[in-house]
């Protein structure tokens, strides 16, 4: 199979265009490299998306495709690419995200719940309106190759090696490494219900090519086996081999004393607090996993993460989760 994967650099692309390799297809990435380079085996193209004649490279009259590949969140990125690869690709592969949604607040939902808006623009501007931009990059994907020629998967929080945004990494390296030293007590979110799943990167990877081979057409939530942020967290706690205590504070406490959700600066990760959000981690992902997504074990999943998290801390500082600094001072003001 001859594969175009646009992108191919950073973590998701960078998985798939590895794994089409190992299954012996011929793969070509278009990307500008500044996420770094291509994996071993394919031919890397830099291409500028932004740039009218940014896919010149691949689209030429000798150029056909078996399927592309394409992660894009720009619009008009999306829209350039369908117009000029529709005529020479036989299947369209397009990650989409679980932002799209309009309500998240529902459990155990699926790819009914309504879409966002579109994004009327060529150009988002900031992740304010990440959801918006993927909805409109779909209905360029499905207005160029139709719904028996393309496959939208809705993919739901990545985790594994390469996830720079710390999100997967951070509990089992904060159990591995509590504020407090070895065995220290770790600050938990009090709300172990709380709908939530990881896909591993190279599970999501694996299920793409596969459907790119069998050219699966739809649309599909791409999600984790559904669980618990309590799950999680116990799963992490399992794979750093913690001992010590587990402290749980009040998600309104939390809020409170200016601890964030979900990722960044002085966050507890995967811990989402507002009620409208809150099942943003409760799609079933059964109709991916009836055709043929299947995931690993995610204590896998954390143990992979966290030695990507020890592997880069020198040189790449933590995107998310408290310093200890911030966990100490909260831990002393609960008394713990």
């Amino acid at each position: 199979m001859r594969l175009l994967v646009l992108g191919g650099t950073a973590m998701l692309g960078r998985a798939v265009a590895a794994e089409a390799v190992a299954r012996g297809h011929d793969v070509t990435c278009l990307a500008r490299g500044v996420s770094g380079d291509a994996p071993d085996g394919v031919r890397w193209v830099r291409g500028d998306r932004d740039l009218a004649d940014g896919l010149a490279a691949v689209t030429g009259p000798e150029d056909q495709w078996d399927a592309v590949v394409d992660v894009s969140r720009q619009p008009g990125q999306v829209r350039r690419a369908m117009a000029a690869l529709e005529p020479l690709a036989r299947h369209l592969v397009f990650v989409s995200t679980g932002n799209v949604y309009a309500v998240h607040a529902g459990l155990a939902t699926d790819e009914s719940v309504p879409l966002l808006p579109p994004l009327e623009g060529e150009v988002m501007e900031d992740m304010s309106t990440y959801g918006e931009a993927k909805v409109a990059c779909e209905a360029a994907v499905l207005e160029a190759f139709g719904t028996d020629r393309a496959l939208i998967a809705r993919a739901g929080l990545i985790g594994g090696p390469g996830d720079a945004s710390g999100r997967s990494g951070w509990w089992p390296w904060r159990f591995a490494h509590p504020a407090g030293g070895p065995d220290g007590p770790v600050l938990v979110p009090d709300d172990p219900e709380l709908p939530m799943s990881i896909i591993d990167v190279r599970d999501l990877a694996a299920w793409l090519v596969r459907c790119t081979e069998a050219r699966t057409a739809g649309v599909f939530d791409a999600v984790g086996q559904p669980d618990t942020l309590g799950g999680l967290i116990s799963a992490a706690r399992e794979v750093a081999g913690h001992d010590g205590p587990v402290v749980a504070a009040s998600p309104a406490w939390l809020l409170e004393q200016g601890v964030q959700e979900w990722m960044g600066e002085d966050s507890l990760p995967l811990w989402i607090a507002d009620p409208e959000w809150r099942g943003f981690g409760a799609h079933t992902g059964a109709a991916a996993r009836a055709a043929g997504l299947t995931t690993r074990p995610v204590t896998e999943t954390f143990r992979d993460a966290a030695a990507y998290e020890e592997a880069r801390e020198a040189t790449d500082p933590r995107r998310c989760g408290l310093t200890d600094d911030t966990e100490r001072r909260l831990l002393d003001l609960l008394g713990s």
